[in-house]
């Protein structure tokens, strides 16, 4: 790694990564804008660098190359409109399925649109003709930023091969100053980044299809330390016996690993509670413990599908820096916190089938574990169900103590899906979750529910006000509605989640701007639909209108509450 300055040192964290993970050859066009590029890429050993005057001429060069070897070439350029002379190339890797990784440098943002000299739009340069595009943040001098440099650098290398060979294309800029010009706080860098450490995981699977062969699953699982954990994330599926097999082979996992399973309330795992006795739900509460987040810093995270919801997981995995290994079957990159990740492209089920059957016998991390949780949910557990007063919150812990087996249940993002991630009770009633977490949003969510519901068995929408009113012209579906859907609604007359967060210390502007109170008689809306609505009076009320659900139409079970009541109560149960 170059310690020189700031682009030195970015520039050679990329092509370190790209040396690791089998890149043998780069085509280096001369320019300016590119020189950290290319000093990193001339001074790299294990590397052949090859000047090519013509941009044209270098694309397809490397393009010949790419097909001789079957490998990734790498082909960089300078900002304007030299990475425009790459683009016939770049058509034929795709139509020839070859794999390239196209790195043009360019300016910063500030220089951009202000009539700077040798730029152009270079986002997205090559459109729908490469596997993956990215924009590269411009280099600063943070460890975290340098992780996050490398993890994007081993998914784009990934891509120019998998699903399909194909160019990806990086776009990087560069502020000055681009040549090796010495920067003593860079420098006072070198003595906080464990070199060794910081690649340790780059190289462990080097792209290619011959890499990912399914005797090797077993190999990689072998090298995960004893002491490590299970994450169970986000994982939904069209039926009950769908979302079983899925908890059968993680509970297989867990069992010949001897890792407890933390798993997410929108995992289909704690609603088969009884497949796993390794389950741990608690992990949000339980982490709020300094001390104990400490003793249970694991070296190892074998994580199953997406991140889970819990910014407190998030924080611990963010200081603790594990290894992580992801299982997947999909292309994407799914490592937000850029940790030293390695990318399992498998199903659970095939990894499971490819360990040994005999259970590894509990570790004292294990137990540690599973004591933690029983802790707290015989804590948690007295406390929510002494609860008598509407402190929304409970709504969740409600719900899974009640609802009928295998309901399909929709929750809403915001506060809703949380509460599900911290009193979702583990159980055995087969409940299917359902969320829209690809973008988080809270439109449509009234109308996703109904989609879940039509032609359904009966099914349920936990939902606040706010997102519920985001989306009331899904009402006007009610006439086509083939089954039942059943709204429970948390009315706390704004959005709840903003609470929570730093900016409820600043009225104003927080009342009006953020939590946005509506003043929506809830019964006189849904009267104007058709919709049969229930103002809810206790949690006995609550939980007896869903023992049992209808079986068509649409009704509101509408539960009022005070939103900062219910902050107060969640920050004297958390205190950090």
């Amino acid at each position: 790694m170059d310690f020189r300055n700031l682009n030195t040192l970015w520039a050679s964290v990329l092509t370190e990564t790209l040396v690791r993970l089998g890149l043998r050859v780069a085509v280096v066009c001369p320019g300016s804008r590119s020189a950290p590029l290319a000093i990193a890429l001339a001074q790299q050993s294990g590397l052949e660098a090859i000047p090519v005057l013509d941009e044209r001429s270098a694309a397809f060069f490397a393009l010949g190359l790419a097909k001789q070897t079957g490998r990734p070439v790498a082909l960089v350029c300078t900002s304007g409109t030299a990475g425009a002379n790459f683009f016939p190339a770049v058509i034929e890797a795709r139509e020839s399925r070859v794999p390239l990784l196209v790195l043009t440098a360019d300016r910063p943002p500030e220089l951009r649109d202000c009539n700077a000299g040798q730029t152009v739009d270079q986002q997205k340069l090559f459109g729908s003709f490469v596997n993956w595009y990215h924009e590269v943040a411009t280099p600063t001098a943070e460890v975290s930023q340098l992780a996050y440099l490398r993890q994007t650098v081993i998914h784009a290398w990934e891509r120019t091969q998998r699903p399909v060979a194909g160019a990806v294309h990086l776009n990087l800029p560069f502020r000055d100053p681009l040549a090796p010009v010495p920067q003593p706080a860079v420098l006072a860098l070198r003595e906080s980044l464990d070199e060794a450490r910081f690649f340790a995981n780059v190289g462990w699977d080097d792209g290619t299809p011959e890499s990912w062969r399914s005797s090797d699953w077993g190999r990689s699982l072998s090298s995960i330390p004893s002491r490590s954990i299970i994450i169970a994330g986000i994982a939904q599926f069209p039926s009950a016996a769908a979302a079983r097999a899925h908890c059968r082979a993680i509970a297989r996992l867990s069992h010949s690993l001897g890792f407890p399973v933390l798993a997410e309330g929108l995992s289909p795992l704690r609603n088969y509670a009884r497949l796993n006795p390794y389950l741990v739900s608690s992990y949000d509460t339980l982490l709020r413990d300094s001390d104990l987040a400490t003793e249970l810093a694991p070296e190892g995270v074998l994580r199953i599908g997406e991140m889970p919801t819990s910014k407190e997981l998030r924080s611990w995995l963010e200081r603790t820096q594990p290894q992580q290994w992801v299982v997947d079957e999909g292309d994407r990159n799914l490592d937000p916190l850029h940790l030293r990740t390695v990318h399992l492209r498998s199903s659970v089920q095939q990894l499971a089938a490819s360990l040994p059957s005999p259970p590894a016998p509990p570790t004292d991390y294990l137990k540690r574990w599973l004591q933690a949780e029983e802790n707290c949910w015989q804590q948690q557990r007295e406390s929510l169900r002494s609860l008598d007063s509407r402190i929304e919150a409970k709504t969740a812990w409600v719900l899974s103590q009640c609802l009928p087996p295998e309901t399909p249940l929709v929750i809403a993002n915001s506060t809703a899906v949380r509460y599900v991630e911290w009193f979702w009770e583990p159980g055995d009633r087969a409940i299917q979750p359902f969320c829209n977490r690809g973008a988080n949003g809270i439109d449509g969510t009234l109308s996703t529910a109904l989609g879940i519901a039509h032609g359904n068995q009966p099914s349920v929408l936990l939902t606040g006000d706010l997102a519920l009113l985001h989306d009331t012209n899904g009402f006007l579906l009610r006439p086509r509605l083939r089954g039942h859907l059943t709204i429970v609604l948390i009315n706390n007359r704004g959005g709840g989640i903003f609470e929570n967060l730093p900016i409820a210390q600043f009225e104003p502007p927080f009342e009006e701007f953020f939590a946005t109170p509506q003043s929506v008689d809830f019964a006189a809306l849904c009267a104007t639909y058709g919709i049969a609505h229930e103002l809810v009076h206790t949690w006995e009320q609550l939980a007896q209108a869903l023992k049992v659900l209808p079986s068509e139409g649409i009704r509101v079970l509408e539960l009022q509450c005070d939103r900062k009541l219910n902050a107060r109560w969640l920050a004297q149960r958390t205190p950090r």
